[in-house]
């Protein structure tokens, strides 16, 4: 059997094949060990669970082994997004939460999330004793203790968590503006929540893609091209002002603009810095993952705002956010966290506010990006990910760190950064970073540039220098 690994977000695999029921078993009987020798167990874990195949099934099991240990479980009766267990793991002060879910993967995958007592993802101090523990528990064959089926209590997610989320908005602004959203769920957890909070609230919102389908309607429920083309699709039909749109288990954002075009996660982070930092002048610094366009530089600048940038990983920004006071961060993948709510990314909440944004406005999600171009602008950004031979991540990352690398095509390398991979500045015009896949063979190259064009030549010089080293 292939060793578990358990990363920082938890451990995901292959369904029937490294996502099996025993190796569930033995990711929570870690987890178990972790909360009894570290949390305070008698506040007991809640355990929730996704749309994949067999994840209701799996969180019964998992929660049977941590009932061995002594540890009260709170099972979901019903599944929820991810950001509601870390809502809950806060509210309720409960030692910590797992997350029967595989997030944005592919239908295939499935995994175990777990969610610290402050409500996000766990810290790199957290993550080293649970994989301490997991070495413990495959080396010994440590054996299970029978399940207290009488410490597993159900619990109902939606209401307090759609009780705390109303509350985050101006649902008069909302109302007066009559806007009219369409919420794309893509089969996923979130089903349900975006459109019940719109329509308690006399903002009109209709939903697709939001039956349970464990094969997520053949695409990867993952919020960006070509994935969302049901939502553009839907859009255009009903003639919305936007389409708002979850990944699989509700904590990343995607979004379509009312004449079908797609709002990219970098644009989306910018609009809601703007609203937060600027329109609504909420104080707090603001963070930022190290792929995340520039453009959040010159905003934190207008609004006279300190930036924090990080490491890739939302991780990092949550571990500013439980120090300091950021008001809001995020990460290229649509991952945003605000201190208005918990220190999690949650794709309903960010819907909330981009809508809350359009309707202070009265513009759409095209007019307000043309806003922020006019004064600050364009920025054109895209990735792509290299299937490389093993030892090639390494040539490559050695290439772009080399200062004797003088130009990328016709512009001039005039800068280096190496927070995490190696970002070049080609001269003013934008820049390209290059970063190597810790569990993967695959170098992510990401570029953004003031032209769309510039930035589709600067990725196809750099894919051809990977290749040809």
């Amino acid at each position: 059997m292939t060793a578990i690994k358990f990363g920082t977000d938890g451990w995901r695999g292959v369904i029937a094949e490294d996502f099996t029921f025993e190796n569930a078993r033995i990711v929570a009987q870690s987890i178990a060990r972790y909360v009894v020798r570290c949390e305070d167990a008698r506040k007991g874990v809640i355990i929730g669970y996704d749309h994949r195949f067999a994840s209701d099934a799996i969180a019964t099991a998992v929660a049977e082994v941590l009932s061995a240990s002594g540890t009260s479980v709170f099972l979901m009766d019903k599944p929820c997004p991810t950001p509601t267990v870390s809502l809950l793991v806060r509210q309720r002060a409960v030692a910590g939460g797992l997350m029967i879910t595989a997030s944005h993967n592919p239908y295939q995958w499935n995994g175990i999330k777990y969610k610290a007592s402050y409500g996000s993802s766990a810290l790199p101090s957290i993550v080293a004793q649970i994989e301490k523990e997991l070495d413990v528990v495959q080396q010994t064959s440590v054996s299970p203790l029978p399940a207290r089926k009488n410490l597993i209590q159900p619990m109902e997610p939606r209401e307090p968590y759609l009780d705390t989320l109303e509350k985050l908005v101006d649902w008069k602004r909302l109302r007066s503006a009559k806007l009219r959203f369409v919420s794309d769920v893509m089969h996923g957890s979130a089903a349900g929540l975006l459109v019940e909070l719109f329509r308690r609230n006399g903002v009109a919102c209709d939903e697709i893609r939001g039956t349970r389908d464990p094969r997520f309607g053949g695409v990867h429920p993952e919020p960006i091209e070509p994935h969302i083309e049901a939502l553009r699709q839907a859009v255009l039909a009903g003639k919305f002002d936007a389409g708002l749109c979850a990944d699989g288990d509700g904590d990343r954002i995607g979004a379509i603009d009312r004449d079908g075009a797609f709002v990219n996660p970098h644009q989306i982070f910018a609009l809601l810095v703007w609203h937060l930092a600027g329109t609504r002048n909420l104080p707090g610094d603001i963070a930022k993952t190290f792929s995340v366009t520039k453009l959040i530089d010159k905003l934190a600048a207008k609004f006279g705002r300190k930036l924090h940038e990080t490491p890739i990983g939302f991780k990092y920004i949550c571990e500013l956010m439980l120090e300091q006071n950021i008001l809001i961060g995020g990460e290229e993948s649509g991952g945003i966290g605000t201190n208005l709510y918990i220190p999690e990314r949650d794709a309903t909440v960010s819907a909330l506010f981009l809508a809350e944004l359009m309707a202070w406005h009265g513009k759409s999600l095209g007019e307000l990006l043309g806003v922020l171009s006019a004064e600050f602008g364009e920025y054109h950004y895209s990735r792509v990910d290299l299937d490389v031979k093993p030892g090639q991540k390494e040539k490559a990352i050695a290439h772009f760190s080399n200062g004797k690398l003088p130009h990328i095509l016709d512009l001039p390398v005039v800068r280096r950064e190496d927070m995490d991979g190696i970002k070049l500045y080609l001269g003013e015009v934008g820049w390209v970073m290059v970063r190597a896949s810790g569990t993967e063979n695959l170098l992510r190259v990401y570029c953004e540039t003031s032209k769309s064009a510039t930035t589709r030549r600067v990725l196809e010089a750099v894919t051809q220098i990977v290749h040809n080293l």
